[in-house]
């Protein structure tokens, strides 16, 4: 599992105006050696030999370099982090209420963060975590239009599917020189709440070193396309946070024009129902007819899979810093 020291105290010092958390040591070694004379007994009769030493050089310490945890560190701390009390705006389209305790991440800053994080960097991405990184979340918006929720959800075939997805998926990060995860189950099943519009599910993924990451994600449907969130936790504090997580998506709104209910005939309609949100919306046609191509961008565990296990590194790391 991960490391259980959460990084509370770091991150609000090290991430957000944080001091530097390096130690260096320096290790000094003397040469205490003396020149020696010679001395014939001649000279020894006479005036007694006068001894000359050259003066003793300490040695320079050699500068220490930065580990690249160090390094990563250092770069997690200059991103653009915007501390509550304060709003995050996700992509023009919605935009959440970010409280005290909590920080938030512009598209750019989160580019970044997953590239940190040993992910591929993508854009138009939003990072909405509390201070303390204990969990975080990514938001991404999908223009894809109205979805219609009327959709029956079958688990099973889902989970066979994303499976498929997850081997091409891997593939590519292979090739990308990042680490393999294997979908092994559901960690949470699907599910869709019609009062607040919220489709729901969980995916646990099993590192080479038999760590066990979890993604859970939410869909919230507006009016002209899906928003996602996903959400990077520890599974042993899963449960935790997810309600955390939802309790703090109580500041979530869709802009004014933008919300599910304000739907108008003639609006664009997307086409593809909830279970295609699940695979991915860029492999919904392809989920609706069944041709399945499994393209890199099928699933979320692909984009997103690694970060839960760099995320954990750095939480490792910077406990033992603080230690």
């Amino acid at each position: 599992m991960y490391g259980a020291v959460p990084l509370g105290e770091w991150a609000l010092r090290v991430g957000l105006e944080l001091p530097c958390l390096v130690i260096l040591s320096f290790f000094i070694i003397a040469d205490a050696g003396m020149a020696q004379q010679k001395s014939t007994p001649s000279q020894q009769k006479s005036a007694p030999a006068q001894q000359h030493s050259a003066p003793v050089q300490q040695p320079t310490p050699p500068a220490q370099q930065p580990s690249a945890q160090d390094e990563q560190l250092s770069q997690l701390a200059k991103l653009d982090w915007k501390i509550g009390p304060t709003q995050g705006d996700i992509a023009g389209i919605a935009a959440i209420v970010v409280p005290k305790g909590l920080v938030f991440l512009s598209s750019a800053g989160t580019r970044r963060f997953l590239e940190l994080n040993g992910n591929l960097g993508v854009d138009s991405h939003f990072t909405f975590a509390p201070s303390d990184l204990d969990w975080f979340s990514v938001f991404s918006f999908d223009p894809s239009g109205y979805v219609p929720d009327d959709e029956k959800i079958d688990p099973d075939a889902l989970l066979d599917i994303l499976k498929k997805g997850n081997v091409a998926g891997n593939e590519e990060r292979k090739k990308r020189g990042l680490e393999t995860l294997v979908l092994e189950d559901w960690y949470v099943t699907p599910h869709y709440d019609v009062q607040t519009k919220r489709l729901e599910w969980g995916t646990k993924l099993r590192q080479l070193s038999g760590e066990v990451t979890v993604n859970y994600s939410i869909r919230l449907l507006g009016r002209t396309g899906v928003m996602s969130a996903v959400l990077v936790s520890n599974p042993t504090s899963l449960d935790k946070d997810i309600r955390s997580f939802k309790t703090a998506l109580a500041g979530f709104n869709f802009n004014s024009g933008q919300k599910y209910l304000e739907y108008r005939t003639g609006d664009k309609v997307a086409e593809y129902g909830l279970a295609a949100l699940i695979v991915g919306g860029a492999a919904a046609a392809a989920a609706k007819s069944g041709a399945f191509k499994f393209l890199g961008k099928f699933i979320g565990v692909g984009v997103f899979g690694g970060l839960a296990a760099a995320w954990a590194a750095i939480r490792s790391f910077a406990s033992r810093k603080r230690a």
